[in-house]
């Protein structure tokens, strides 16, 4: 019988992956990455003077580009599928491609053992200055991606399912960040807990949040063994 191929990684795997690591710097971005639940561009761009040691907080920025297409002779907004402009009436051949910028903020906690981690990084001087800022991991994205892909393969991680496409992915950054996500849904899936998860995620809809729920309960399957189990015994 085939085995069934896990869909998101569990906490241990993850543990397994930090322990793989070879360097301190590696190991703290892994944890960030499960712990924190943010993105490999959030991870990455974490100054020194984001960590609040004292409240055991760090601070994320997102930064997130949208394109947005306007008339050329009115600047009214429009959508892709606009032949004419609903404000002026002109036939839109060559809409103006604006790319608008939206900065999020969130600050979340950061527990114990990880606070310690991170204090141990710093006294060991793992941050980097660039442009004038200490950062705290001081690699590119391709790196990032390299780091954990590394770690996931020495810890003999299996690839992954996409529950979506049904096929097998390895373990990026992304999949660390899913890996929390769903982890905090079996732990607390109440209303509270998904507000709370959806705000620390940094989603705008709690629709995105809640695909989460979906796949990370076994509420169905265990309600339809239910619906059964009075008559068979």
């Amino acid at each position: 019988m085939a085995a069934v191929m896990k869909t998101y990684l569990d906490p241990k795997e993850v543990e397994k992956m930090e322990a793989a690591a070879t360097n301190q710097r590696d190991r703290l971005l892994i944890r960030l990455l499960f712990h924190l639940g943010c993105r490999i561009s959030e991870a990455l761009g974490i100054t020194v003077d984001d960590i609040d040691l004292g409240r055991a907080t760090i601070t994320i920025q997102h930064l997130k580009y949208r394109i947005e297409l306007s008339c050329p002779i009115c600047d009214t907004r429009i959508g892709m599928r606009h032949t004419f402009c609903p404000r002026c009436g002109v036939r839109v051949e060559e809409a103006v491609r604006k790319a608008t910028e939206h900065r999020r903020v969130r600050t979340l906690p950061i527990d114990e053992h990880t606070l310690q981690l991170i204090s141990e990084y710093l006294a060991a001087g793992g941050p980097v200055i660039k442009n004038g800022r200490w950062i705290l991991f001081g690699i590119n994205r391709h790196r990032g991606w390299q780091v954990v892909h590394k770690c996931a393969e020495s810890a003999g991680l299996s690839p992954l399912l996409n529950p979506d496409s049904g096929r097998t992915r390895g373990v990026s950054p992304h999949r660390l960040r899913d890996a929390f996500a769903t982890h905090a849904v079996k732990m607390d899936d109440s209303g509270d807990g998904l507000r709370l998860l959806q705000e620390h995620l940094g989603h705008q809809s709690i629709a995105t949040t809640m695909r989460y729920r979906k796949v990370s309960g076994e509420e169905h399957r265990k309600w339809c063994r239910r619906l059964w189990e009075q008559k068979e015994s």
